[in-house]
């Protein structure tokens, strides 16, 4: 046989693979063709320089493209020419490719008057544009994505099936003839009169909060610089002080307000197009991030969001325009009423955002599923993944059983295992509302069909009560498979195993808000010893009582009292009190602690986080979770480096308790330099963890703990400045520290870890 037949996997469907096989070949002198099946891209070629095909495939690829694997084999190939062929349908193997942020390419079509693309919308080829979001199924083709509504005109066909163009097959190219199209409506859905775009932007600039469909969902948009805008749509929207994103045209934009350096730039420009966390700069938005040291910035990564500013621009030809700084900047937020999934849908906007958007700028594509923005921070370390991510996967060490992960209440996310290849979904959020529980209904369905995968096995979290668990007993009872609860500090460590290849045991640092342990106490500083699907907990840290239970949470001047009145400080509350939050009274509190009513204990880290934050005068009340560590951080991130506090903790128990109150006397001699005292906590809680968890690993050391490595996950992994003092510590003692890199450290990784935790209890009970 003289003829060659190549099976390539990996993210090779919709990112112009089979013209980039095609021009290939055909440079080549190879005949043959070239088709999609469920499991990647099949090409089979005639003569003799199949072998320089083979070794070039990956030398070449499109820029979207990511090649896993390449098989080859014998095969006769007989005809003249080479030639695409339409998809074959098969047992699905590939996912469909993430959305991606408009090309330059692209871009230059929208500014050219000359192109029939001039100011369209919806502009995109095969190296850009949506994705996810409007593909129903796979093999990823048009009439499987919600472009299937729009037949192409004669001009887009004769692209499409033009191998040497760059949108052969690019199944949501359009043009203004037969795509998409915009309509800018009043707040009570009625048309208004004249070009949606600089309409939209005159309603901008005169202060007005506009909803603009995206890819994923809508934005809540309003002039950033215009105070009074940004404080109303936060009126409007009920979110009091939590950050908003700000999306400038370019770095040089953005230069006054966030310190953007190289690798910050990478992220911004990278096809995710993310929202990124960047320092501050010398001046500051009013209202946007109100007490944190970072700003949320982002590009704009669709045409219709470009389209903004080439308007503001002055409707410039060509692409010159775009290096320079444009005095355009919007606040771009989801859109959504409180606590709600995103808004998608047209006539959902009209209902849901009533009362809070003055227009809405729509188009009649529809979006198939939500998929808010990723936020990302230089590390690379993922707060939110979504846009731009979801749903690349995970390359996973080990084959095993298809197993769906539902992940926990809040930051919920949803994992399904496949083969070699864990898939996380897009951010849901917390389940705290019937509409979340929905969406996340919605995602399993979803992400299911676009797999094309029935699980074996289903994850949960050890809670009985959370939203994400019942759903996983409903799914096992009505698949016949089991249901299997994974304890949450146990996902967390195993959730840094899975993404890092991690097979043999090794110690977990879990630093975390609150997660039910398996005696069923409320963790959250957890010192742990993975063996697969065994966690053995080999330390924690000293309890702090909530008094109040779930509300001392939201109030960190309730967890100062606490670790006050632990610490043998009691007498000293009164004094503290009175400085600092002068309207509260500690008598009741302190009552409580004393008769140990309605004061459940917790290990976690963020409670001590909140505790500090309370403490130091920073803050009394939260307005979202994990407010006043956020702050304390940024505090501590302002101030800098400092020496931990000499004798500010201890370990009791022979090692297995950690216990930081011996700073507390410290920290209440911060009264005038918050700075200072949030730095000297950041300093002396990494010191105490590093020195606990060295001192285990120490102790720990066997032929079954091979090498001397620490993975550390849980929300207060996020911490940038306590991560940068850890990552320090564990260098000085040659330890290898694992961290989350391809997925949230905080519970929007958690379903990943669910996920690795049941297929080794599966592997682990089949021998």
């Amino acid at each position: 046989m003289t003829g060659r037949l190549f099976r390539i996997r990996g993210l090779v469907q919709g990112v112009g693979f089979r013209p980039y096989v095609w021009r290939l070949a055909n440079e080549l002198g190879l005949t043959g063709w070239v088709r999609n099946d469920g499991a990647g891209v099949i090409v089979a070629v005639n003569g003799k320089n199949w072998p320089k095909l083979k070794s070039r495939l990956p030398l070449e690829a499109p820029r979207l493209a990511r090649i896993d694997a390449i098989e080859d084999e014998p095969a006769e190939v007989s005809g003249e020419g080479f030639v695409i062929l339409d998809s074959e349908p098969g047992e699905v193997k590939t996912a469909i490719g993430p959305d991606v942020a408009i090309c330059p390419e692209c871009i230059a079509d929208i500014c050219d008057p000359a192109s029939r693309r001039w100011r369209y919308a919806f502009t995109t080829c095969t190296h850009c544009g949506p994705r996810y979001t409007v593909s129903q199924r796979i093999p990823y083709d048009r009439a499987q994505t919600s472009l299937a509504a729009f037949p192409l005109c004669a001009p887009c066909g004769d692209e499409y099936r033009a191998p040497a163009d760059r949108r052969f097959h690019a199944e949501t190219t359009c043009c203004p003839d037969c795509g998409p199209q915009l309509h800018l409506l009043s707040a009570d859905g009625q048309v208004l009169a004249g070009d949606p775009i600089s309409e939209t932007l005159r309603l901008l600039r005169d202060g007005k909060i506009v909803a603009i469909k995206g890819l994923g969902g809508f934005h809540l948009a309003c002039e950033a610089r215009n105070a009074a805008a940004v404080a109303e749509l936060r009126e409007r929207k009920q979110r009091e002080e939590k950050p908003f994103a700000v999306m400038g045209l370019n770095a040089a934009s953005l230069a006054e307000f966030a310190r953007i350096g190289n690798d910050e730039l990478t992220m911004l420009h990278s096809v995710a197009a993310p929202i990124v966390l960047c320092p501050k700069g010398d001046a500051e938005l009013k209202g946007i991030a109100p007490g944190l040291a970072w700003l949320g910035v982002m590009l704009p990564a669709t045409p219709l969001h470009l389209l903004l500013w080439h308007e503001a621009a002055g409707r410039p030809a060509g692409t010159d325009w775009l290096a320079e700084p444009s005095e355009l900047l919007l606040v771009m937020t989801s859109a959504n009423p409180q606590g709600e999934p995103l808004v998608i849908g047209n006539d959902e906007a009209l209902e849901r955002l009533s009362g809070i958007a003055d227009a809405y700028l729509v188009h009649d594509r529809e979006i198939v599923i939500r998929c808010d923005d990723s936020v990302v921070r230089a590390g690379p370390a993922f707060i939110r993944r979504a846009r731009g991510y979801v749903p690349v996967p995970i390359q996973l060490a080990d084959d095993g059983p298809t197993v769906l992960a539902l992940g926990g209440y809040l930051k919920n996310t949803i994992c399904v295992m496949k083969g070699h290849e864990a898939f996380l979904s897009q951010h849901i959020g917390g389940l705290d509302n019937a509409a979340a529980i929905g969406f996340l209904e919605e995602t399993v369905e979803h992400l299911l069909a676009i797999l094309d995968v029935r699980p074996e096995l289903i994850a949960h979290d050890l809670h009985p009560d959370f939203p994400s668990t019942h759903l996983a007993v409903r799914l096992a009872e009505k698949l016949g498979i089991p249901a299997i609860a994974v304890g949450h500090h146990h996902a967390h460590i195993a959730a840094i195993c899975a993404e890092h290849g991690i097979n043999e045991p090794i110690i977990g640092l879990a630093l975390d808000g609150v997660g039910l342990g398996p005696d069923g106490g409320a963790w959250g500083g957890e010192l742990l010893h993975l063996d697969g699907a065994n966690c053995e907990r080999l330390g924690h840290l000293s309890s702090l009582a909530m008094p109040g239970g779930d509300r001392a949470a939201k109030e960190p001047w309730r967890m100062a009292v606490s670790a006050l009145h632990g610490a043998g400080f009691g007498y000293r509350v009164g004094g503290w009190i009175k400085q600092y939050y002068p309207t509260r009274d500690p008598g009741p509190l302190l009552t409580m602690l004393a008769r140990n009513l309605r004061c459940p204990p917790t290990t976690s880290l963020g409670r001590w986080f909140d505790a500090a934050a309370g403490l130091l005068g920073v803050r009394d009340l939260m307005h979202f979770e994990g407010q006043a560590a956020m702050e304390l951080e940024g505090l501590a991130a302002q101030y800098g480096p400092v020496a931990p506090l000499p004798d500010g903790y201890a370990l009791l128990e022979d090692g297995a308790i950690l216990d930081f109150s011996p700073m507390l006397s410290a920290l209440m001699g911060c009264k005038d330099d918050a700075a200072h005292g949030a730095a000297l906590f950041h300093a002396t809680v990494a010191a105490g963890l590093a020195d606990w968890a060295i001192a285990t690993v120490n102790r720990k050391k066997s032929p079954k703990l091979k090498g001397t490595k620490i993975a550390i996950g849980g929300g207060c992994a996020m911490n940038a400045v306590l991560m940068t003092a850890l990552r320090s510590h564990f260098d000085a003692a040659d330890i290898e520290l694992l961290e989350a890199r391809q997925a949230p450290p905080n519970d929007g990784g958690l379903a990943l870890g669910q996920a690795w935790v049941i297929r080794r209890m599966e592997s682990r009970e089949s021998l």
